[in-house]
């Protein structure tokens, strides 16, 4: 089947398709004497799987190594579970790292009055960058690279936020 069939029946753009298969996710696609991409039914299987891959979020070379197990049949199921428990470790802890930055957001909006004046809490703490800065090392918290701006005073409400 062509890039455009096989892209329909797989779910996968014919642009992800050809990414895909620059990346080694799926091997090169066979071509025409007039050199269009020729895609068998078990390249379609690949795609649907790194289709489904994606949705869960895997990265690429993860979605590699479980393409590579998927294959094997003398593969250890253990393997694959590792695989999958973590990554679903890295996205429990993406959850809590976008839960905190919900909260700050939250926490800042609650305290700005939303209304004619220019003064705003909000934009007084990004400056600041002292409690809202999740992605931030500790060293930076500490060592505080970016000093707070004179006569400011960070919201008491954000300390120990992140």
């Amino acid at each position: 089947m062509n890039i455009g069939q096989a892209a329909k029946v797989s779910g996968v753009s014919a642009k992800m398709l050809r990414y895909y298969e620059s990346v080694g996710l799926l091997p090169a696609a066979g071509r025409t004497e007039a050199g269009y991409r020729v895609y068998s039914e078990r390249d379609v299987g690949t795609l649907r799987f790194v289709r489904r891959a994606r949705d869960l979020g895997l990265p690429l070379e993860r979605i590699k190594q479980l393409i590579g197990l998927w294959q094997d049949e003398d593969r250890a199921s253990a393997d694959v579970k590792r695989l999958a428990t973590e990554h679903a470790a890295e996205l429990r802890a993406k959850i809590t790292e976008l839960t905190r930055m919900c909260e700050a957001l939250e926490r800042m909006a609650d305290a700005c009055h939303g209304d004619d004046r220019p003064e705003c809490p909000i934009l007084d703490e990004i400056a600041e960058g002292e409690h809202c800065s999740p992605g931030r090392h500790d060293a930076d918290r500490k060592g505080g690279l970016r000093p707070a701006a004179a006569g400011k005073r960070p919201f008491s409400s954000f300390q120990g936020v992140l």
